[in-house]
């Protein structure tokens, strides 16, 4: 009998380890979760309750939706929500389009400076915006981008590249090269191979890239803020009318930020679990 015939067990962890890991788990998500639970809980308190001390959460009377209504129906807010999902969406996208031919580029091909490259990826990260800020500002102008949705994608986008580019390069490492072969003699093109055969078995890792390259975009504030005056994405609306703001009208802004994100993550999850190797039920 082959060896590949032969049933795998799953890997036991002894019973004092897996308590401590089920420990840190929990202890991890908890401290994970606490600063959502309170920003949610400051969201939908009243301004008595944000402003007294000591607090009490589990009283009937101190939470309201009347401060997130009013927040919500704030002139500008759902313009720039959208803006911020358009952005996100773009960056998203691009940065998939773009990241997994690099990735499979790194993973498969073998050329001269190609760990300088990789280094030269890390390194743009560590580049500050600030110094490129008039430079893109004048640059945006020209091009007929500056306050546009599509303006902020593209610079959110070069800040997402380089992770989606190393993501992706890992990945399509961790498939073996046989089965592009295999399909190779089986009448399909090198474009169908890709498509049919790597994209598949790395797609919880490309989703996982999109939505690492989501969050980036809908948390930029900086390039945001710059490069638009009108067409502002929602952190940046934020950032320049809640300065002056009430704290608890801050509160239902952060709420406000937060859910997106969490809903996206949530919807996408199963591939994040099948890239673990977690059934989803």
């Amino acid at each position: 009998m082959s060896t590949a015939s032969l049933p795998t067990k799953p890997v036991l962890v002894p019973g004092g380890r897996a308590s401590w890991l089920t420990l840190g788990a929990v202890l991890f998500t908890a401290l994970w979760l606490l600063p959502v639970v309170l920003i949610a809980l400051s969201a939908l308190s009243t301004k008595a309750q944000i402003l007294s001390w000591p607090k009490s959460f589990f009283a009937t009377d101190a939470y309201t939706l009347d401060t997130l209504k009013y927040f919500i129906g704030f002139a500008g807010v759902w313009p720039a929500l959208l803006n911020s999902v358009k952005v996100a969406s773009l960056t998203m996208v691009m940065a998939t389009l773009l990241g997994a031919p690099a990735g499979y580029a790194l993973a498969r091909y073998l050329f001269r400076g190609d760990q300088l490259y990789r280094l030269i990826i890390v390194m743009t990260r560590a580049f500050p915006l600030a110094i490129l800020a008039l430079p893109l500002i004048t640059r945006f102008i020209e091009w007929g981008i500056y306050d546009t949705v599509f303006g902020v994608a593209v610079v959110h986008t070069a800040l997402a590249l380089p992770f989606a580019i190393l993501v992706t390069s890992s990945l399509f490492m961790g498939i073996p090269r046989e089965l592009e072969e295999a399909a190779l003699t089986l009448g399909c093109s090198s474009l169908g191979a890709f498509a049919r055969i790597v994209v598949p078995l790395a797609l919880p890792g490309i989703v996982a890239t999109m939505i690492f390259s989501f969050v980036i975009s809908w948390n930029e504030v900086f390039a945001a803020t710059l490069l638009t005056l009108h067409e502002r994405t929602l952190t940046a609306f934020l950032f320049t009318t809640l300065e002056e703001a009430p704290l608890h009208f801050r509160f239902a802004g952060a709420f406000l930020m937060i859910v997106p994100p969490i809903v996206f993550i949530f919807l996408v999850r199963k591939y994040l679990f099948s890239m673990w190797g977690i059934s989803n039920r």
